[in-house]
């Protein structure tokens, strides 16, 4: 039996690739400076599912996406090196099935062929100006679970602790656990504390993908990842292959061991498609019967997918567009006021045929204001940004969100351009507002607002109160001319609960129709 030099130098490759992942993730926020180095974002540029997707759905291709041009080179010369070797989720994966300790021969031989039609769905859709390549995505997949779920879970569980070490003052301890503390801040934990809907949702599904690695290991990568499956297509005459000699006894070890289920039966023969090139096979062989090289002449076996299955793929695909734009939202002329997107989105159509829910402008949101959507914007727009004032404003000097945009669904926006684009205009309530509702003096809207040139100006008004005194209060006004739609003046409204200015949609630059007069 060989050493496991080969096994070694994967997992060697397999961490380096994560903690390269996890080091970026961690970057991709706010150091204080309106600039990111390099954010997590490079893996998706080298991502092909998310390049063809998006290059079907809106006829674009993003410059960022040519780098997935080298793993397609790559995969069609060394195989599905990147699911065996790099890739960040299959490493997790990997981690996950170590838990269970009895090996198991693949429980569903044509299972395999699912994650094609899913691939084919996806395709399909993409034709027809649908994105959901980014939901099933593995590293979109992974890149949003991380942001919205499972990062903010650790952050707030390592300041929960550390807050109650500090709070029970014990000597030395608590001195040591500050130093600690002060490090994991200037390392690994997030500058403040995010908040995020769906965040137990989302979360609940990522931990579901991974315990399905305690039914069959890599049960994702096997039957459900559709860039798995499109690397599968070009790997299959990759020109590195997996031959097997006479010398084979048919111990059956490598069907045992291999992580991808593409070894078929006792005698070693194998789907080339499924061949995550880990090498293991080749590795424990007790008999040296198994090798790897450029010179084999074997030709790959056929994916044998059902024509009954391949059209049922392709109707799905089809009908999935109607059935997702069958909601007001999706009728022209129809504005859902509260939708308020990031600065530097695309019009909505555009913007949902680019947008792959990632969720790295929510990430690098420094108010945590941007938030995953469920169903305002349709289930066509599910987990697709959208600002809530209420929990944070859109900061008038930052134009992070579009520079993390792997799509350019948001676009890169500099500060003078920012501050020239309108997501929204704000609204009083005059109900609720203290100066028109009460004659109460407040004039905390007009001081946050952040324009050069205030978008809220004070009109002075001689209000009676019930003494029959007169006073003169300032009542807010608002300019439709300069107000940009931030959320600041919302976000910092004294009346709590449903604040006495709010923000809505309309006047937003990306739309030449979503206007409150025509004229502006």
């Amino acid at each position: 039996m060989k050493t496991n030099l080969i096994k070694n130098l994967r997992r060697i490759s397999q961490g380096i690739f994560l903690l390269l992942f996890l080091f970026l993730f961690i970057r991709t926020e706010s150091q204080g400076a309106d600039e990111l180095g390099y954010p997590v974002k490079i893996f998706l540029d080298f991502d092909p599912l998310i390049l063809i997707s998006t290059l079907l759905s809106s006829h674009v291709i993003v410059g960022g996406f040519l780098f997935s041009l080298v793993l397609i080179a790559v995969t069609m010369i060394l195989g599905r090196v990147f699911c065996g070797w790099i890739c960040p989720l299959g490493t997790i994966h990997n981690m996950a099935g170590s838990l269970k300790k009895k090996r198991t021969r693949a429980i569903h031989p044509h299972w395999y062929r699912f994650k094609y039609y899913i691939l084919l769905f996806v395709v399909v859709s993409s034709i027809f100006t649908v994105q959901l390549a980014g939901i099933l995505d593995p590293i979109a997949f992974l890149i949003r679970s991380l942001s919205l779920s499972i990062y903010p879970l650790f952050t707030s569980t390592i300041r929960a602790f550390f807050d109650t070490v500090y709070a029970l003052h014990i000597p030395i301890i608590t001195d040591i656990s500050e130093f600690i503390y002060d490090i994991l801040k200037q390392s690994i934990l997030s500058f403040q504390q995010p908040f995020f809907f769906q965040a137990i949702f989302i979360g609940f599904i990522f931990l579901t993908v991974l315990g399905l690695n305690l039914y069959e290991k890599r049960f994702w990568c096997k039957y459900l990842c559709p860039l798995g499956a499109l690397l599968g297509i070009l790997s299959r005459y990759a020109l590195l292959k997996r031959s097997v000699s006479e010398g084979c006894t048919s111990c059956g070890v490598c069907e045992t061991m291999c992580s991808g289920g593409a070894v078929t039966d006792r005698n070693g023969a194998s789907r080339k498609t499924e061949c995550l090139y880990c090498l293991d096979c080749d590795d424990m062989c007790p008999h040296n019967a198994v090798s790897f090289g450029f010179g084999s002449t074997e030709k790959a076996a056929p994916i044998n997918l059902e024509r009954r299955h391949i059209f049922t793929s392709v109707i799905a695909g089809i009908t999935v567009v109607p059935l997702l734009r069958i909601t007001p939202v999706s009728r022209k002329g129809f504005f859902d006021t509260p939708l308020i997107r990031p600065p530097g989105a695309l019009n909505e159509r555009e913007f949902l045929k680019r947008c792959v829910r990632c969720g790295e402008c929510m990430k690098v949101c420094i108010t945590n204001g941007l938030q995953p959507t469920l169903v305002e914007a349709g289930l066509e727009g599910v987990w697709t940004p959208r600002l809530v004032p209420a929990i944070g404003y859109c900061e008038f000097r930052c134009t992070l969100c579009g520079q993390v945009c792997p799509t350019g669904a948001i676009r890169k926006l500099t500060i003078k351009d920012k501050e020239e684009v309108k997501i929204g205009m704000a609204v009083i309530d005059t109900g609720r507002c203290l100066p028109h509702a009460y004659g109460m003096s407040c004039i905390v809207c007009e001081e946050v607002c952040p324009t050069p040139e205030k978008a809220i100006w004070l009109e002075e008004r001689s209000v009676i109160n019930r003494s029959g005194e007169r006073t003169v209060v300032k009542q807010p006004q608002i300019d439709l001319e300069r107000c940009i739609g931030c959320g600041t003046c919302e976000t910092n409204c004294p009346v709590k609960g449903r604040p006495a200015i709010y923000v809505i949609n309309t006047n937003e630059s990306r739309s030449d129709d979503n206007r409150l007069l025509l004229s502006l």
